[in-house]
């Protein structure tokens, strides 16, 4: 199949721009080996399928489920969902589903989170060999059948069922970004114990107002204003399928990540058996410093969704979070993923204090960071990058985490140099204990990337 760029199969999922790589015939083929390839190699008849609300979505999913149905398979349709609600429903139907979605890359992009196993989205080995087996084209003929449904009412109740509300009842501000939660925030919100003020929530795929990606601190620039002008208690922000999630406090500022899974795993902690907690290794050394001291323990794991998801399944952990929003909750419940959830629980935690939100995370241990760095580099030499640096730890005898890229572990911080699965980025990430520690570690590794990002047959 040399109409499909093999570079759109990425580490979690299928992504590309529409219509360079992702366009209609490519989602007819991706539909008719999907549809394949789940029934040879798992035995599966039927699978779910929804879209986000990007502006080539619905063109990109009337061609995905005709390569679908022609290969024999059967399909639940969804409609305009989000990925959590995707999710969703392949949980409680326990079969397989695909997500037409890029989540927080740029408008144009368009792409497929898919599984093969039930809920968990395919990852690494998993993708390489759907990739293999998409460009073989050996592909199964027949004629499935289309089943429409809609879930959001039942969703939403599934996401409020396990909450207990204290007293004390909070404004909160709700940004899905004009993205995939748009149309269902204000079901969610006005059902729930809480003074919700919205913004942004009006469903439109040229995401007129910000970028739908909540790391990044610009397109939280509109819900820092609104919380400070509503005398909000605190405001969310979603990427745009919304199992991504930004929080801005009381006071207007945003509050790292870190602080965020810590405040989860401290209300948590007393109640869950197991208490081993994952984080990402772009994640702040903050999260091990206080789960350890809380008696618990940490798994450092590598970047991606579909790994952090997966890893909290297969270990039976509680919890577990990314750097980049996305936020597991297994302590009641298989929540799918969703940054609506995470909103829930935070106001769930808000509602049983009279504290203010700045306040209950103020002796989290804050060390000097750099934000997430993204180098610009080539599909091939990012790659190259990581080795080098890599080959500079071991030469320096200096301790390091491969698992993801490389993150070099001194006494007094860390740095993390990585090839993006998502972009063709190398990431760049330093933690100090003093602001010197930032400047030198800086100084050592961004002079370094630069000299190793270059073609490889220049090098």
């Amino acid at each position: 199949m040399n109409t499909i760029n093999e570079e759109i199969f990425r580490a979690y999922d299928i992504r590309g721009t529409y219509p360079a790589t992702i366009n209609e015939q490519v989602a007819f083929t991706v539909g008719k080996s999907y549809g394949s390839y789940l029934q040879e190699k798992y035995n599966k008849t039927t699978c779910i399928v929804s879209h986000d609300n990007r502006l080539s979505s619905e063109t990109l999913t009337q061609n995905l489920i005709k390569g679908l149905v022609s290969s024999g398979m059967n399909i639940v349709s969804l409609g305009f969902t989000t990925t959590p609600m995707n999710y969703y429903a392949r949980y409680i139907n326990q079969m397989p589903g695909i997500m037409v979605t890029a989540s927080h890359n740029p408008k144009d992009d368009n792409g497929f989170k898919f599984s093969f196993d039930g809920m968990i989205n395919a990852r690494g080995e998993m993708i390489e060999d759907f990739k293999k087996y998409t460009l073989a084209g050996n592909f199964k003929n027949g004629q499935g059948r289309i089943t429409n449904t809609n879930i959001t009412n039942k969703y939403i109740e599934y996401l409020k069922y396990s909450l207990k509300f204290g007293k004390n009842k909070r404004k909160v501000v709700i940004d899905p970004g004009n993205g995939a939660a748009s149309h269902i925030v204000r079901k969610v919100f006005d059902s729930v114990f809480c003074t919700p003020v919205y913004i942004n929530d009006i469903a439109d795929g040229n995401f007129p107002n910000h970028h739908p990606d909540p790391a990044v601190p610009e397109n939280l620039v509109e819900l820092q204003k609104a919380v400070k002008e509503n005398r909000a208690d605190f405001g969310v922000a979603y990427d745009g399928d919304a199992d991504r999630i930004g929080v801005v406090m009381e006071n207007g500022e945003i509050m790292p990540i870190e602080h965020l899974m810590l405040l989860y795993i401290q209300d948590m902690f007393n109640n869950v058996q197991t208490k081993t907690f994952l984080y990402d290794i772009k994640c702040s050394k903050a999260i091990e410093d206080m789960v350890n001291l809380w008696g618990g323990k940490t798994i450092c794991y590598r970047t991606g969704a579909s790994y952090t998801e997966f890893k909290t399944h297969e270990d039976n952990l509680p919890f577990g979070g990314e750097y980049s929003g996305h936020l597991y909750f297994r302590d009641r419940d298989a929540d799918c993923a969703s940054a609506i959830y995470a909103s829930l629980r935070l106001l769930e935690i808000l509602s049983k204090t009279n504290e203010k939100l700045s306040k209950l995370v103020k002796n989290y241990p804050k060390y000097y960071t750099t934000p997430e760095v993204k180098i610009p580099s080539d599909d091939v030499t990012k790659f190259n990058v990581v080795e080098q640096i890599k080959e500079y730890a071991k030469l320096k005898n200096y301790p390091f985490n491969d698992i993801d890229g490389v993150r070099i572990t001194y006494t007094n911080g860390w740095v993390l140099v990585r090839a993006s699965n998502t972009g063709p980025n190398i990431t760049f990430r330093a933690e100090a204990t003093s602001e010197e520690g930032i400047i030198s570690l800086k100084s050592i590794y961004l002079p370094m990337i630069e000299k190793y990002n270059k073609p490889v047959d220049t090098l």
